[in-house]
């Protein structure tokens, strides 16, 4: 299948701005690329490229003063499957980690594994290790967290989304990133566009969306606690430890953003 995927932002900035953005379809799936989705500024700006820490590819821009329209249009292809379970992947001892995953068991900005421990011990330490203590994880946020876009705000965390028990799909990815680690389990946050393919309607507005993947038997695994079932059509966009370090775009200086359209469609 073919899938179309965008994006378009309008800002309004009071003087020139700096800014960063993480938007674009993830390199693991250049060969899946039929029409790019470069990201272009109205009016045009120089944009320059940059890898960060976690080998996202982002870019970086001055915005002029008054108003910037930032957007891509793209179309990529899919295989129109279900994302894939193994349940039989089984769950590593923190000493036969690899290196690399390590940093994905610790705590980050919006995952307080030092608040969550215990919480989680008390509620996931009889589950079996590995798929099946992931998919309690996860089956224990998708009850636990309300869905709103009202509950949503920048600054919540995962014990936060714990407590109050409302959140978006960010939250609800944090949460189980969270838990995941504090049993040991290293986990990464994801962002990247995921459409309606395969539901039933009502769909809700376009939107970019969160999941998380989580290491066992030696591969990343994809988990998505807000629907908590296998998706078609999920497209990457970047992955860190948490959204602190994968934002859309980040702006060093006042502004206001006065639109916000996200598109994943399939097309023939």
């Amino acid at each position: 299948m073919k899938i179309r995927v965008g994006f378009e932002m309008l800002y309004e900035f009071p003087q020139p701005t700096p800014m960063l953005m993480v938007l674009g379809t993830h390199f693991t799936r250049a060969s899946d690329i039929i029409i790019p989705d470069f990201l272009a500024t109205d009016p045009a700006v120089p944009i320059t490229p940059y890898r960060d820490l976690f080998g996202n590819w982002c870019s970086r821009i001055v915005a002029p003063r008054g108003r910037m329209r930032l957007f891509a249009d793209g179309i990529v292809r899919d295989s129109g499957l279900l994302d894939p379970v193994s349940a039989g992947a089984s769950q590593h001892a923190v000493e036969d980690l690899p290196a690399e995953t390590l940093v994905y068991l610790l705590g980050s900005r919006y995952c307080e594994t030092d608040r969550l421990s215990d919480i989680a011990w008390r509620l996931f330490e009889k589950t079996p290790p590995g798929w099946a203590r992931v998919q309690a994880i996860c089956d224990f946020v998708h009850r636990h967290i309300a869905f709103g876009y009202e509950h949503a705000r920048a600054t919540m965390t995962a014990f936060e989304a714990y407590e109050e028990g409302r959140g978006v799909c960010r939250d609800y990815a944090h949460l189980a990133i969270a838990f995941c680690r504090c049993m040991n389990i290293p986990a990464r946050y994801c962002t990247g566009y995921l459409g309606d393919m395969g539901t039933e309607p009502p769909y809700g507005p376009g939107d970019f969306a969160g999941w998380f993947e989580a290491y066992l038997g030696g591969h990343w695994h994809i988990f998505d606690p807000r629907n908590n079932v296998p998706r078609i059509g999920r497209i990457l966009i970047a992955q860190g430890r948490d959204a602190a370090d994968v934002p859309i775009t980040q702006t060093f200086g006042p502004n206001t953003l006065l639109s916000f359209k996200v598109w994943t469609d399939e097309v023939s």
